[in-house]
């Protein structure tokens, strides 16, 4: 049986402008994810957890929060985008087209928009991404742009692959 490496994620090398990736894992949101990720964060705006509250807006549920809409979709975008990161340099132009609510499914997807050697760290190289998160029914709920330092490939730290020992 032969021994094959799992995914590592993309290296600067491996990034191209104009490639998209198509972020494979989609997440419902639940109605503890909201409730918890909004207390954990001090949110304290009721339209993310009090029911009673949010069936007395013009949206008649609850809102899923922001910032968790945010989290949820840069981490969808791990895998494909940010695997070999050396740093997170900013979130820019985030915008929220439509409304997330509990129930509904997130899916994402990263367009490379710029690549370019770092000028002041050898070892990596800075990448630009527009990611867009929608939901179940196509309707895009989140779309930012992403600037990351990632590794080169020969840079890059290694995770230890350990074995579990032989059987005698």
């Amino acid at each position: 049986m032969a021994k094959k490496e799992g995914w590592r994620g993309r290296f600067y090398e491996d990034f191209e402008v104009g490639d998209v990736y198509e972020h494979p894992l989609g997440r419902t949101v639940t109605t503890t994810d909201n409730i918890w990720f909004t207390l954990l964060t001090q949110n304290s705006a009721p339209i993310h957890f009090d029911h009673h509250y949010a069936s007395q807006t013009e949206f008649g549920r609850p809102l899923v929060d922001s910032t968790f809409t945010l989290a949820l979709v840069t981490g969808q975008s791990v895998t494909d985008v940010s695997q070999n990161v050396f740093a997170n340099l900013g979130w820019d132009e985030v915008r929220l087209p439509a409304p997330l609510f509990e129930g509904d499914t997130v899916y994402s997807r990263s367009e490379v928009l710029s690549k370019r050697e770092s000028r002041s760290r050898p070892e990596v190289g800075i990448v630009e991404v527009r990611t867009e998160g929608y939901k179940q029914d196509g309707t895009v709920v989140i779309s930012f742009r992403r600037t990351l330092m990632v590794y080169k490939r020969d840079h890059a730290p290694r995770i230890p692959c350990l074995s579990p020992p032989a059987r005698g």
